[in-house]
């Protein structure tokens, strides 16, 4: 049975979205914090909302609303869409949207937006705790002091000032990146097949791939996952990393070929190297998943990295693909989707998916 929470039409009509007629807007996958922040920011319009995500089994409660707002695991195809035919909006609370039939949307003038941006800095402040957490031996200090012993012996760290940090991906993550990195007073160089000018005057100067991995003394991936990146960091050019480096990855596991690594690392070629993804995560399409309770039954994490060969070495710190998990990205999500749906009502285009 529908676990649903309706609200009757706002008596109120000075309402923040105040232009056109009420609107009739659903919420899935939707956690009772959100209700509440939602209610807050939409009035003036019929709202529904679900706990479960749209299917044929609560899909009749909405056949006469303008728009839904769902997330990853709702596949909204032809079948469903037949099913809603008053449908003008569909607010997609992720970055990805291949659960979406576009070309079904185009076809029913249905506009689909996203949420683009949500975790940049969130990642960015992720990828210096792990770098910190090695250049300053944070974890086997942390276990000595637990043990009662204080003696620092084997526990000297190194400064991040001057050092150069190497950004492999130079978007949106990679800029926040950039700019703690010099607030740190770290030289930054980067390699990426598009420039971004915004890093240009931070201060980044573009190298070749091979030049990086020589000259860098922390090496941070932010790239996505695909054809031409998959293992951008191998048995061969791993060789070529400057002696006593760290590497960070914070994107996707399969940028890094593990074997290369873990050889790399017992050699002693690597300092150390600070994982937030592994290889075997191949069950993660979005890291919107990540930040949604439901994420937990289909793909066991801890099952991963206990199992995980990189677990077993010192050198090695790994975080359980946390790196996008904290409140203000899930309340930055919530809020570009409400602004999503404030700017349809008022006729406006915003974060809209190519159809």
């Amino acid at each position: 049975m529908s676990r649903t929470i309706v609200l009757d039409h706002a008596q109120n009509a000075s309402s923040d979205i105040s232009n056109g007629t009420i609107m009739k807007i659903a919420f899935f996958d939707i956690e009772d914090w959100e209700v509440e922040h939602i209610k807050k920011n939409i009035k003036g319009h019929e709202l529904k909302f679900f706990k479960e995500s749209i299917s044929k089994n609560n899909i009749s409660l909405i056949k006469n609303y303008d728009a839904i707002a769902s997330f990853i695991y709702a596949k909204l195809d032809k079948k469903i869409l037949d099913r809603l035919p008053k449908l003008k909006l569909i607010a997609t609370m992720s970055t990805g949207y291949d659960h979406i039939d576009l070309k079904e949307c185009n076809k029913r003038k249905i506009m689909v937006c996203n949420v683009p941006y949500y975790g940049e800095n969130t990642v960015a402040e992720h990828t210096f705790a792990l770098i910190l957490a090695l250049s300053r031996k944070i974890y086997p200090s942390i276990q000595r002091t637990k043990m009662g012993l204080f003696d620092v012996n084997g526990l000297r760290g190194f400064d991040l000032k001057d050092k150069t940090i190497g950004l492999i991906g130079t978007g949106h993550i990679s800029f926040h990146v950039a700019r703690i990195a010099k607030g740190f007073e770290m030289k930054i160089i980067g390699y990426d097949i598009f420039k971004n000018k915004d890093m240009i005057k931070l201060g980044l100067k573009y190298v070749s791939l091979n030049e990086l991995l020589k000259k860098s003394d922390i090496i941070s991936l932010h790239l996505p996952l695909n054809k031409s990146t998959f293992h951008i960091i191998n048995s061969k050019n791993i060789k070529t990393l400057k002696n006593n480096s760290i590497i960070i990855n914070t994107a996707r596991g399969g940028l890094i070929e593990t074997s290369a690594l873990g050889k790399s690392l017992a050699s002693g070629k690597l300092l150390g190297a600070g994982l937030d993804v592994l290889e075997e995560e191949g069950c993660i399409k979005h890291e919107d998943e990540l930040l949604r309770k439901k994420f937990r039954k289909p793909c066991n994490i801890k099952t991963l990295l206990e199992n995980h060969v990189l677990m077993k070495l010192d050198n090695v710190i790994i975080t359980p693909h946390n790196a996008f998990n904290s409140q203000e990205a899930l309340q930055r999500i919530i809020d570009v989707t409400i602004e999503n749906i404030k700017a349809f009502h008022n006729g406006k285009t915003f974060n809209a998916v190519k159809q």
